[in-house]
């Protein structure tokens, strides 16, 4: 150690991270407070701006719910969740694209047969009809694969969202056929704002961002022997296809939802 002179910052950090062991969680610990040092330093962080930091996350952690991860949005928002999703499916090209997973997803949706509807309440807007196949990369199809699919009513909001709607409205499983076939109706997606009344909101309208997603209907597929895939497919006519607020969007997801029949094959990659 410098005796000599003030401990310098390179130093301090030395310390810090010679407290940890070489563990995975070590690892990963060490690796981030690497991170978080070089980000005080670069910015010249001022005693209020880390206060003010304190501040944010534990309105972040109070503002979190059963039915509301106010850190997953925040994470969606930063474009970390998608980078995740890029990072840990790792498959062969030509294979369905990931996108975020979202803070929306309710395990043990109701199993639904082919060809039903989502929409369980009521609603006056004419509903379209979802199909095509899941196939393996030679377009062998994959028998028993689950789609597992979820998205907003025509109000914009998620079942758990919303008090008003029932339980599971929007929300469906459905499973391929021989022929690798799956079909499965619900209303027209439509843009929509992720929640903007938290911290995550706050800071995406006060760095010059807006709330909005393009419309999209979410999906997990998956079946035994491959690797699943969480995505979306988004409608082609959504105004906010360049600008997602969760930058989720990839080409190959963007569909024509212009008509009551949507098209689309997903492929997954063996594990």
């Amino acid at each position: 150690m410098n005796t000599s002179q003030n401990i310098t910052s390179a130093e301090h950090l030395a310390q810090v991270q010679a407290r940890y062991d070489d563990s995975r969680l070590g690892e990963v610990v060490k690796a981030a407070i690497k991170h978080l040092h070089g980000f005080v330093e670069e910015v010249g962080l001022t005693r209020e701006e880390w206060f003010a930091g304190i501040d944010f996350l534990t309105r972040t952690g109070q503002m979190c719910s059963d039915n509301r991860q106010e850190f997953i949005l925040l994470s969606d928002t930063l474009g970390v969740s998608m980078l995740v999703e890029m990072i840990n499916h790792v498959a062969a090209p030509g294979t369905t694209e990931p996108t975020v997973f979202g803070p929306f997803h309710v395990e043990g949706a109701v199993h639904r047969e082919a060809g039903a509807s989502i929409v369980v309440d009521p609603t006056e807007t004419p509903q379209i009809n979802f199909s095509g196949r899941v196939l393996d990369l030679e377009g062998n199809p994959i028998q028993g694969a689950t789609l597992d699919v979820w998205q907003t009513a025509d109000n914009g909001f998620y079942d758990v969202q919303d008090p008003d709607q029932t339980p599971g409205n929007m929300r469906g499983v459905f499973t391929t056929d021989v022929d690798g076939r799956y079909s499965f109706r619900t209303v027209p997606p439509i843009d929509y704002t992720v929640p903007s009344d938290g911290p995550a909101g706050d800071l995406l309208l006060r760095t010059g961002r807006h709330p909005w997603r393009p419309a999209h209907t979410h999906l997990v597929v998956e079946a035994p022997g491959y690797q699943s895939v969480i995505t979306h497919l988004f409608d082609a006519n959504s105004q906010y296809l360049d600008s997602d607020a969760v930058f989720g969007v990839r080409p190959s997801l963007i569909v024509d939802m212009s008509s009551d029949e949507v098209h689309y094959d997903f492929v997954l990659d063996r594990t």
